[in-house]
């Protein structure tokens, strides 16, 4: 290997390292508004379902700046997206840990953090997809495992500023570190010189992505799945303490199931390397299903940990293969397009499923509703998965598989 490929090589991994812990810090700042949300909930008598409605706009947000972030990323560029989504991201939490007022929360956090928020993943992973042909599973899993590392590190970060002094303060901190944190990664990032294509890579273009079948049905596909699992993540510690658990062990749980979609994703993604997306696709969604169903029968901290781990491994494990089906099918030129908009209609998914635990708490006293409407959910995801057809990588993938 000649050294200017060495410092290639070099140069691609240090790009997904840093692509990681900025996904991780921008996805862990959306999560901590389910830390937030007892603090708040006490703090300015707002119920749980008024909250979860900021969730939900905060994802819709989320959606629509990952599909602008992901079209100006292939005009611009994933370094100035990242760059100009930290500025934004810190900027939005500053700004509310100052609000006074529910309407407020709903912009500053809701609107301005889910926005910036969106700059990160699609984008980054978009780039992933750009740099490597081989192992491009793995690289798309580690970029997905920072979302999972996120939660892991933000959610007790945030309940220990929230337990030492208040949740405004908790609010203000998170904003700085953000800043910190994903400005300086953001000047790492670079784009692939041209495009890591390889022989079976298709070229689709933009109008033809919009008319196929197999676009839609990885859209509604990762839609449900995310309707699914997000209302058990975005309620767990409000269930756990609910059940007895302490504040900061049940803020615990939301962090080891981070780390465990983080283990997940990896995983899936050199499962899929092998044996391709569809299959690793088909079997995460089918651990997903039970895992969501178990909470209804559980209610003691132990049984909360392990199914943490189950549960966030299996949610994890699904993340990677959306990605990389939108690019195995549609290939690298309009991939930030193609899986922005993807990516915008799974985060609407993932805003009804937090909206819609919090609307069942309120009107029934319980979470049972949540639990068993979204086991119904995920087994429909499942449904949706199958017509889809073998992309051409993974016919090519078969034959070393066998």
């Amino acid at each position: 290997m000649s050294a200017t490929a060495r410092v290639g090589d070099a140069s691609r991994w240090i790009i997904i390292i840093a692509a990681i812990v900025i996904v991780g810090f921008g996805v862990g700042a959306l999560f901590s508004l389910a830390v937030f949300l007892r603090p708040m909930q006490e703090s300015m008598a707002w119920s749980r379902a008024a909250i979860s409605a900021v969730a939900l706009w905060m994802w819709v947000a989320y959606g629509t700046g990952s599909l602008m972030w992901g079209m100006l990323s292939d005009r611009w560029g994933a370094r100035r997206v990242v760059i100009a989504g930290g500025l934004l991201l810190g900027l939005g939490l500053v700004a509310s840990s100052r609000i006074t007022s529910l309407w407020q929360l709903y912009v500053a956090f809701g609107g301005v953090v889910g926005v910036a928020a969106g700059a990160f993943y699609a984008p980054l992973t978009t780039t992933a997809t750009r740099w490597f042909t081989a192992n491009r599973g793995l690289a798309v899993a580690l970029v997905s495992a920072g979302t999972g590392l996120g939660t892991f590190m933000v959610a007790p970060l945030t309940r220990w500023l929230i337990s030492s002094y208040d949740w405004r303060l908790a609010m203000l901190i998170l904003g700085d570190i953000v800043w910190l944190v994903i400005i300086p990664l953001g000047l790492l990032v670079r784009d692939a010189p041209g495009a890591a294509a390889s022989a079976t890579d298709p070229d689709v273009p933009l109008a033809g992505i919009f008319r196929s079948p197999q676009f839609w049905l990885i859209a509604i596909t990762h839609f449900t799945c995310c309707v699914a699992h997000s209302g058990p993540i975005f309620h767990m510690v409000t269930h756990a303490m609910d059940q007895g658990v302490p504040g900061m062990a049940a803020a615990t749980l939301l962090g080891v199931s981070g780390l465990a979609s983080l283990i997940g994703r990896v995983l899936s993604g050199l499962i899929a390397d092998r044996w391709g997306s569809k299959p690793t696709l088909i079997a995460m969604l089918g651990l997903q299903a039970p895992a969501i169903f178990l909470y209804l029968f559980t209610n003691s901290i132990g049984g909360f940990y392990a199914l943490a781990i189950l549960f966030g491994a299996s949610y994890g494990g699904v993340m990677p293969m959306y990605a990389l089906l939108t690019r195995e099918y549609f290939g690298a030129r309009a991939m930030g397009t193609a899986y922005g908009a993807i990516f915008m209609l799974q985060a609407i998914g993932m805003g009804l499923g937090a909206y819609g635990g919090g609307w069942f708490h309120d009107h029934f006293g319980t979470y049972a509703w949540l639990f068993g409407s979204a086991t119904a959910v995920a087994a429909l995801a499942i449904l949706f998965a199958l017509p889809l057809r073998p992309s051409r990588r993974s016919i090519v993938l078969t034959p070393a598989a066998a």
